[in-house]
């Protein structure tokens, strides 16, 4: 199976990380290990409907079935109880992470209105990048019509650079959109 991204990181990447940053060993050089896609849903506590519509949603995003997260502990001021669904997340590695990452980056946030790019600010410090998406109507798998709420996601794109620039250079050399700096 091609896969785009993947051979752009092989092809061209690899290369210009390595030069950019000296790297003595080729083990050394930053590569994406998994991308994971989270929805919270706290709102299912009182109607399931919405979790069986997000994970179906998270599965056609995703390419990939999504796993049900649970309450961990109960919390009395949110009216959780321990045990409850509380959210849908999915852990996108190999063909299917760089298909998502390539149509993520391609597709979908140029659908965003009055997009100017992602902040370079989101960064954990670790080389890993965390993002929020307000809607999960950018995504061309979702139908418009079949959507009953409007629900956010978080996407984290876990590296192993070992600091926030090299995971920078890596993601805007595999063609994340940052915003200009100031």
């Amino acid at each position: 199976m091609e896969v785009r991204l993947r051979d752009k990181y092989k092809n061209e990447v690899f290369k210009a990380m390595q030069d950019k940053f000296n790297y003595s060993n080729p083990m050394e050089v930053p590569k994406l290990v998994k991308i994971t896609i989270n929805m919270g849903l706290g709102e299912a506590k009182e109607n399931a409907k919405i979790l069986e519509s997000a994970t179906k949603e998270i599965a056609l995003i995703a390419g990939q079935r999504p796993v049900v997260t649970k309450a961990r502990k109960s919390i009395a001021n949110f009216k959780v109880r321990e045990g409850q669904p509380v959210g849908a997340k999915v852990t996108l590695r190999g063909a299917n992470m760089y298909t998502f990452a390539d149509k993520l980056f391609n597709l979908s946030l140029p659908r965003v209105r009055d997009f100017k790019g992602l902040s370079r600010d989101s960064f954990d410090g670790r080389g890993n990048y965390s993002m929020g998406l307000k809607e999960q109507l950018i995504f061309p798998e979702i139908v418009y019509d079949e959507v009953e709420t409007i629900k956010g996601m978080n996407i984290v794109f876990t590296t192993t650079a070992k600091t926030d620039e090299e995971a920078f250079a890596l993601l805007e050399l595999l063609g994340m959109p940052f915003a200009k700096a100031n």
